[in-house]
């Protein structure tokens, strides 16, 4: 059955949506099978897979609003060698509608549920806020991986994320474990950086991957033409990057690629 890990941080900016599309296509690399769900309104994840968002007939909110099952709503991507729930500005409608729903917070692990054994991993790519959608994202997920860069400000968003991951364990999801914390945007000449990066090793050490994603212009450049920096640039650092993180996850959660 596979493992469903949410890609969260309330924080925008932090290469969330990045990690989400390069993490898919790296672990789909490697022959494990993954699906990716966007539920996040901007639609950018499903943009960055090549998706036109713009012309969905079935996306995330159909099954976040429990009118089409998640099998329905999955789109094929033959060429990336992965699945996609897409999704768009549709969501913010599910917002709304979610809290008019009975048993709300389950409705996409409800979803996920009937699929889930078709996958080694489903990644869900939340929203840059902790909305209904990111709960529902949560209570769905085994475990959360929170991408951030090494600033200051984003230590403080950091200890609400975490107070919200316990809350949740404390209440809906008992099971939800942290996936580990993922520094991004890494630049090491800066010595903010650094300074930030020192302090999550010193007190989130058994949380912290080793896997360092790199200030990298492929990776910026990726999205513009549909495509994970693997297929757009397979040997830059950002591609090798999350190649690396793919392997340290499949690693953690000891899944051996099949065919």
């Amino acid at each position: 059955m596979g493992k469903i890990i949410a890609v969260a941080n309330q924080k925008g900016g932090v290469g969330k949506t990045t990690t989400s599309v390069n993490l898919t296509a790296s672990l789909a690399s490697t022959r494990h099978r993954v699906l990716l769900v966007d539920i996040d309104p901007q639609g950018n994840a499903t943009m960055g897979c090549g998706v036109e968002k713009k012309q969905l007939s079935l996306s995330s909110y159909d099954i976040l609003t429990r009118q089409s099952t998640a099998r329905d709503a999955t789109v094929s991507l033959a060429e990336l060698n992965f699945h996609i729930i897409p999704g768009n500005s549709d969501l913010t409608a599910a917002q709304v509608e979610l809290l008019k729903m009975a048993d709300r917070e389950h409705a996409l692990a409800d979803a996920l549920e009937a699929c889930r054994e078709d996958y080694h991993y489903i990644i869900i790519d939340c929203p840059p806020s902790l909305n209904m959608l990111t709960l529902n994202a949560l209570v769905a997920a085994d475990s959360v991986l929170i991408p951030m860069q090494c600033e200051y400000y984003a230590l403080e968003g950091l200890s609400d994320l975490m107070d919200t991951v316990m809350n949740i364990r404390n209440t809906v999801n008992p099971h939800l474990a942290i996936e580990g914390l993922l520094r991004t945007m890494f630049d090491p000449r800066n010595r903010l950086t650094n300074e930030v990066s020192d302090q999550l090793t010193k007190h989130f050490a058994d949380k912290l991957l080793a896997t360092i994603i790199p200030r990298n212009i492929r990776l910026a450049e990726a999205p513009s033409h549909g495509l994970p920096v693997l297929q757009y640039d397979k040997s830059s650092s950002g591609a090798l990057a999350y190649l690396a993180l793919a392997g340290e996850i499949a690693s953690r959660n000891s899944t051996a690629p099949t065919v």
